[in-house]
């Protein structure tokens, strides 16, 4: 090997010797110097001397008389009850007499509905005329033309007036619902 090479290789290895001592040192910091504490020691004083304790002596006898218990004061008797006595004599009237059976209301029977007499069964070409004339209050002229027409060709039969008189046409009429469960025919 040429010695400028190993002197080289020589100082390199020495000069990362180095480094790596110094980052060492960098990180770990050396221990802070421990804090001089040479203080002599306070001076104790002398504890006082603790008076002796007395020596046990048993109680002398005195003449004093026994406590007694106490007592509670004696209850007093209790005041007797005083039982009504009974009653002579008639017992007292009662103040209204006695009612029988409340008439019961007459039944009024209910009022039968209007005859109209039997409607002939309408034709179909009549149904528009006839709904025209049932419908001409509706709010909504073309649906109630529409449901009327409808309950027309089925159920043969358009109602008197421009409102009510369903049961003139009979259950076809009355018991036809949407789907909502409503009445279909006006």
């Amino acid at each position: 090997m040429d010695p400028n090479k190993l002197g080289f290789l020589l100082l390199l290895s020495l000069l990362f010797v180095a480094a790596a001592v110094s980052v060492t040192d960098d990180y770990v910091p050396p221990p802070p110097p421990a804090p001089v504490t040479d203080k002599p020691p306070a001076p104790q004083k002398p504890k006082a001397a603790t008076p002796a304790a007395k020596p046990y002596t048993p109680p002398s006898k005195s003449t004093a008389q026994p406590v007694k218990p106490h007592m509670p004061p004696p209850k007093a008797p209790a005041p007797p009850v005083k039982v009504p006595a009974p009653m002579l004599g008639k017992p007292p009237a009662t103040p209204y007499p006695p009612k029988g059976k409340a008439p019961s209301p007459a039944v009024k029977p209910p009022t039968p509905t209007p005859y109209y007499g039997q409607l002939p069964p309408v034709k179909r070409q009549d149904c528009v005329p006839q709904c025209k004339s049932r419908c001409a209050l509706h709010s909504r002229i073309g649906l109630c033309m529409r449901a009327c027409s409808t309950c027309c060709y089925r159920c043969k039969c358009v109602p008197p007036g421009t409102y009510g008189n369903k049961e003139v046409c009979g259950r076809c009429y009355t018991d036809m619902t949407t789907h909502g469960g409503r009445p279909k025919c006006p």
